[in-house]
C-alpha cells in the first residue's frame, strides 16, 4: 500500500492527537473515513441536497443523518397529539419519510370543560389544574418507489408530492 504524507500544521497538531485518541491509534482509518464523508456531502450539496438530521425513537432518541431534499410536509392534530410527516428525496433516488408524534397530553382542571381554544383557556384559567404527558416519538422509513411512498402517507401529503416529483433538483440555467 502506497504511503501518503499529510502536513499538519503547528495551529492543528493538537487537533490530530485529539483524533489520533478518539481513533485509538488509527488515524490513517479516521482520516479516510473523514474524507469519505466529506466527499459525498459535497457531492450530494452541489447536485442541490442538503445534509438532514432528524431524530428517531421514544424520547430524546437518537439522530441519524442523511442527504436529501424535502419534497413536502404536512401536519395533523387531534386533541392529545400532533403528527408532522416530513418526505424527502435521497441522494440515491429513494424516499425518506419523518414522522414525528408529539407526547400524549391529558389536561384536566375546574374549569375543563370547553373544547379547542376554549377548553385549553378555560383549563388555563381554572385554579386547581392537572398534567400528563408521554414521551412522543419520530420514525424514518425509506421506500423505493413512489406508489410504496404513498401508501405510507396521508393522501393530501402524497397528492402535494406528486406534483413536485418530476422536478429536476436543480436545474442549470445557460443564461
Amino acid at each position: 500500500m502506497p504511503n501518503k504524507t499529510i502536513y499538519v500544521s503547528d495551529d492543528d497538531l493538537a487537533l490530530y492527537a485529539r483524533a489520533q485518541e478518539l481513533s485509538g491509534g488509527n488515524l490513517s482509518a479516521t482520516i479516510s473515513t473523514a474524507l469519505k464523508r466529506y466527499v459525498e456531502a459535497e457531492e450530494g450539496r452541489r447536485e442541490g441536497y442538503d445534509e438532514i438530521t432528524v431524530k428517531v425513537g421514544a424520547g430524546p432518541g437518537r439522530k441519524v443523518r442523511f442527504s436529501g431534499v424535502l419534497l413536502g410536509e404536512w401536519g395533523r392534530s387531534t386533541s392529545k397529539t400532533v403528527e408532522v410527516y416530513r418526505v424527502y428525496r435521497t441522494l440515491k433516488g429513494k424516499f425518506a419519510i419523518h414522522v414525528e408524534r408529539s407526547p400524549d397530553y391529558v389536561w384536566s382542571g375546574d374549569n375543563a370543560k370547553g373544547s379547542g381554544w376554549r377548553g385549553v383557556l378555560q383549563a388555563y384559567l381554572g385554579p386547581n389544574q392537572t398534567w400528563g404527558s408521554t414521551q412522543g416519538d419520530a420514525s424514518l422509513d425509506v421506500v423505493e418507489t413512489a406508489d410504496e411512498l404513498r401508501a405510507r402517507i396521508p393522501a393530501e401529503l402524497a397528492d402535494l408530492i406528486a406534483a413536485v416529483l418530476d422536478q429536476p433538483t436543480i436545474e442549470e440555467l445557460d443564461i
